[in-house]
Formats: C-alpha cells, sequence, structure tokens
C-alpha cells in the first residue's frame, strides 16, 4: 500500500548526486522530481514493496544520465508513466 511507503526517504541532496560539474543543485531537483512525480503517479493500492522497487530503479536508471540536468517535466511524466505501465517487464527481469 502506497501510503506505507515514506518518499523523504528516497528523496536525494547536492551532496549525495555528486559531481556535475556545478549542476549538483539541478540534478538533485530533477532526481527528486522523478521520485515524487513516480510516487503520485502510483495508484494507491499499489504494493509496498512494488512501489519501492519502482522507486529504486529511479537511482539506478538516472544518475548515471548525461541528459538529467535538461530532461524536461513532460519527459519525466512519461518516463514514470511507462515504469508504472510496463512495471512487469521493469521488475521481473532475468
Amino acid at each position: 500500500m502506497k501510503e506505507f511507503v515514506v518518499i523523504h526517504d528516497f528523496l536525494v541532496t547536492e551532496a549525495i548526486v555528486g559531481d556535475w560539474d556545478g549542476q549538483e543543485e539541478l540534478v538533485a531537483e530533477r532526481i527528486n522530481e522523478i521520485y515524487h512525480t513516480l510516487y503520485d503517479l502510483a495508484e494507491e493500492d499499489i504494493e509496498t514493496e512494488v512501489l519501492m522497487a519502482l522507486l529504486a530503479l529511479v537511482w539506478d536508471t538516472w544518475i548515471g544520465q548525461e541528459s538529467l540536468p535538461d530532461i524536461e517535466s513532460e519527459d519525466i511524466y512519461d518516463w514514470c508513466r511507462h515504469i508504472l505501465d510496463n512495471r512487469e517487464q521493469h521488475l521481473y527481469q532475468e
């Protein structure tokens, strides 16, 4: 259940994202926007473990992407919607 996941446990700061050539604040904002968007879009009755696993994908997927500082909110929304709609593909890969 969604209410058992504390989104603030996932949020990052400039210090956590590492060196982004002076764009650390922007990168932290983008990562946190992705976390919030994914959480907000998730259905209320999503299994806690599933939501936590999907949120873990955010860091694994995005922290190494050079395009992260430039990503738009619309693209973040689209990615989050895709992850939720295709969660089986992303969570249960072998």
